[in-house]
């Protein structure tokens, strides 16, 4: 496994290819273009099991064998998707319990894609048939690396029976007995008490009055669902394949699955990246990206994998999008090298000119020929080839982190607290702000997120359903010496979503040294914030009214509305280190000041004068000493300057003469970037 793991940790593009869309006779033409614009991983399968098996046990894998032998001979890997995304017709016809029964009681028709319910045991019986099939087939061919779980898991919210039979089990083996459960779920209001088990089904589309403990239950459950669903997938390859790696490619953040918890049982995550090319788009786009790929990283805790990456306007059930303009292939998938990347797959080699996805445009044309995004890929391969060596085994080195939580996530879905205050819109906000800085930062799962010793900086927003785990990990990480910013809606809940009867932010309330004394949800209405040095800002969604412990420090106050004056933001000693408490959302100036502060405070390094679209990383071995690669991506339609000036230990340091990686040469530390224009500095930290 070892040697497995240190080949998908190296630095190379793939594409994705269906050779059972394509007559046979282009397959060989395919194959050496791959090979020659530098392609080393091609994705196949994962829709294909209708190909695989045409009528019950019956199999038919000659033509893949022909495909995957033919990529081998081009010098090409192959990650194989196992197929149950798409159970063929001939599956659902005979065994109708793999639809999922959706919330609004509509059957989820075969023919699409994701019509299976995790729950279902024929699904289960005939999907662990064909993959171990495959995995006894390919698990010795010298071409085959790896598996890809599947496809794009969503949670289905599915009202089958036997989803329903596994839930009302689920909650047997979590509560044990209904006077349990109706006590913590506080069932006695409006009457929903359970008298019997049978009594529980899952919950309806329109559910919004329904019981809250209920719901974040039901979601637990999808999680643990979609994550067994998983597991004897893995045991089937594992029989097998036990050098291969196992992954998943997750998609469309926010993502209400628990993807932290669902990602343990993999080698590697990956992610499906279509950053938007709308120009409306241009100026949060990038940024919002940079965020996915720090989430998916964030997973493992390690590099991860690219499985679709954008090769050309998408579209097909919604109108297309702008074609990527020059440049922006190679600058985005540089962006998602530089945030922990290890290999990245682009979707697809070409567009289909079959089904749905017709428009979902690949690299190259229905045309069939090779124009100006292949042209850019090939040169984009060229470069990630050249520096493959000097990346491999390196990782972003970040000294900040974003805890994220599905649990709040989901909790603030089902009762949303204020309008316009939305739990993943307001953590882009702080990560915009942080990367805005050059400032590089981990997103980890907050319920299990452990050794935070290894960050300066810890920024958990609305910790709403707080675990008492989770609150001594974070009380011990500002006591040891840590810096924490806690925000409004702070140890509202307790673990079975039910609010605590002790002053906020609850069980962080020593941590934090403060108290709220009344709350005010200012939704949409804006009100003013005013720093102790005499800046004005504005606040919205939220507004704590903080009683400040005597240790407390003040450092910003409400400027307006009937509280004008009370405390706002708080800043305060806790053994070895502080923390900061946010009691309200404020606008991204003052996140930027505030965060610079901080920076300076915990000698941080960050870059004061980044022009907007422009994002920096620093990706290296972490070893003293050893080289680090600083990535400057232009990721906008703009000519920009990049000042190369890094404040770090109290001083402004000029990063003048680095070594340029993709240009050659030395550069001056007024680095000129043309649009979606990329550096690869070679830079070594003190």
């Amino acid at each position: 496994m070892e040697n497995v793991l240190k080949k998908y940790e190296a630095v190379q593009m793939g594409v994705c290819y269906y050779p059972e869309h394509w007559d046979e006779a282009l397959w060989e033409k395919d194959a050496a273009k791959m090979a020659e614009t530098g392609v080393k991983v091609v994705r196949v399968g994962e829709f294909a099991w209708s190909r695989m098996e045409p009528t019950d046990g019956v199999f038919e894998f000659d033509w893949l064998d022909r495909a995957i032998d033919l990529f081998g001979r081009y010098g090409l890997d192959v990650v194989i998707g196992t197929p149950t995304h798409t159970p063929p017709r001939w599956l659902t016809t005979k065994h109708p319990d793999i639809l999922p029964v959706m919330a609004n009681g509509d059957l989820y028709q075969p023919g699409v894609r994701g019509h299976r319910c995790f729950n279902s045991r024929s699904l289960r019986s005939y999907g662990e048939r064909l993959i171990d099939r495959l995995a006894q087939r390919y698990s010795r061919h010298p071409a085959v690396i790896g598996w890809q779980i599947d496809n794009e898991y969503g949670m289905l919210d599915s009202r089958g029976e036997q989803a329903a039979a596994d839930f009302r089990d689920w909650l047997y083996r979590k509560y044990g007995t209904l006077e349990r459960l109706n006590r913590e779920w506080g069932t006695v209001v409006w009457s929903g008490e359970y008298s019997e088990w049978s009594e529980i089904v899952p919950p309806p589309a329109s559910h919004r009055n329904e019981n809250p403990s209920f719901l974040l239950d039901f979601a637990r459950f999808q999680w643990d669902s979609v994550a067994q669903f998983q597991a004897w997938q893995i045991a089937a390859i594992r029989r097998h394949c036990p050098e291969h790696f196992i992954t998943h490619n997750f998609h469309s953040y926010p993502q209400r699955l628990n993807m932290t918890e669902v990602g343990r049982g993999l080698d590697v995550a990956a992610f499906d990246y279509y950053p938007n090319t709308s120009p409306d788009k241009v100026t949060t786009g990038p940024y919002s990206g940079a965020l996915s790929l720090d989430l998916t990283r964030g997973i493992k805790r390690r590099n991860f994998w690219i499985m679709e990456q954008l090769s050309g306007s998408p579209g097909s059930w919604f109108p297309m999008w702008r074609m990527p303009q020059p440049g922006y292939i190679r600058a985005f998938a540089w962006q998602a090298i530089a945030r922990g990347a290890d290999t990245v797959v682009h979707f697809r080699w070409r567009s289909a000119n079959i089904g749905a996805e017709q428009f979902w445009h690949g690299l190259i044309d229905h045309s069939n020929v090779p124009g100006r995004r292949l042209k850019e890929f090939a040169d984009l391969s060229a470069e990630v080839n050249r520096l493959a060596p000097k990346l491999a085994g390196t990782r972003p080195l970040v000294r900040a982190a974003i805890l994220h939580s599905y649990e709040q996530l989901e909790a603030l879905r089902i009762q949303a607290q204020a309008p316009g205050m939305d739990y993943y819109e307001n953590i882009k906000a702080y990560h915009r702000a942080l990367t805005k800085l050059g400032i590089g930062c981990d997103v980890i799962d907050a319920e299990s997120a452990d050794g935070l010793e290894a960050y300066d900086l810890v920024v958990a927003p609305h910790l709403y359903v707080l675990h008492e785990e989770t609150a001594e990990r974070l009380s011990r990480y500002a006591a040891s010496g840590g810096t924490l910013l806690l925000t409004s809606r702070t140890g509202v809940k307790n673990s079975e979503n039910v609010c605590v009867m002790t002053p906020l932010p609850g069980l962080l309330t020593e941590c934090a040294g403060v108290t709220v004394r009344e709350y005010d949800p200012l939704g949409e209405d804006v009100a003013r914030l005013d720093t102790e040095e005499g800046g004005q800002f504005a606040c919205s969604q939220w507004a704590d009214i903080l009683e400040p412990d005597d240790r407390a420090e003040v450092i910003a106050r409400y400027g307006s509305e009937f509280f004008a004056g009370e405390a706002a933001v708080t800043r305060y000693p806790f053994g070895q280190g502080e923390t900061y408490y946010l009691g309200t959302h404020p606008e991204e100036s003052y996140l930027r000041q505030l965060f610079t502060q901080i920076a300076e405070a915990k000698n941080i390094p960050y870059f004061p004068e980044l022009p907007m679209g422009v994002q920096v990383s620093l990706r290296g071995g972490g070893a003293s000493g050893e080289p680090a690669y600083l990535f400057v991506l232009n990721l906008s339609r703009e000519d920009k300057e990049v000042k190369l000036d890094l404040r770090a230990d109290g001083r402004l340091r000029h990063l003048d003469g680095l070594n340029s990686l993709l240009g050659g040469g030395r550069t001056d530390r007024r680095l000129k970037l043309r649009p979606y224009g990329v550096e690869v500095l070679e830079y070594r930290p003190d």
